[in-house]
């Protein structure tokens, strides 16, 4: 992409190479491979803005394991619509299972808590979450963000499968808001 990358109304500019976001991603996959060796985990993507992290992260991912997708939304704009709108759920038995949900980014924490305790009430074994990026000072919620890549500011972003009203997933890289 072009810098700086204009999308509808606003202009992006570089925020992270993609070389340091497969390094991320890299680490993130040996650490989940030896935390759940022998375990066999349920990765449960949340779509749509995980799909290219979580392609990276489960290419890398070397011990038995499943994958299944969720779609939910809670944004419009670059602001939170504070709602929760599921639109694919699981169909799959979730019970017994070690559950990691991969997640593109926590910012509010809106959308994982609500995943977080509905799967937590089908009687799994556990349930972690796998971040690309967090952003600490906008989570304020009492779930751990167990495995992360990358900590940001409370900036809004794209690229990397993160997107403004639909555009700025395609890019390998990740961007920040300019103005």
């Amino acid at each position: 992409m072009t810098e700086p990358w204009k999308l509808h109304d606003k202009t992006f500019v570089k925020y992270m190479s993609e070389r340091k976001i497969q390094a991320g991603v890299k680490k993130l996959a040996a650490t989940l491979n030896l935390d759940y060796q022998g375990k066999k985990p349920l990765f449960v993507v949340v779509l749509n803005g995980s799909f290219i992290f979580a392609s990276d992260l489960l290419k890398r991912i070397t011990i038995d394991c499943e994958i299944a997708f969720i779609k939910v939304s809670s944004y419009k704009g670059v602001n939170s619509t504070g709602t929760i709108e599921e639109v694919i759920g699981l169909d799959i038995p979730l019970e017994g299972r070690h559950i990691i949900l991969v997640e593109d980014i926590v910012d509010s924490g809106l959308t994982i808590v609500k995943l977080i305790d509905k799967i937590q009430a089908m009687n799994v074994l556990d349930v972690k979450v796998a971040a690309c990026l967090l952003k600490p000072d906008a989570y304020k919620k009492s779930y751990p963000i167990d495995y992360v890549c990358f900590r940001i500011p409370n900036d809004f972003v794209v690229g990397y499968g993160l997107d403004y009203d639909g555009l700025g997933r395609n890019s390998a890289e990740i961007y920040r808001i300019s103005d």
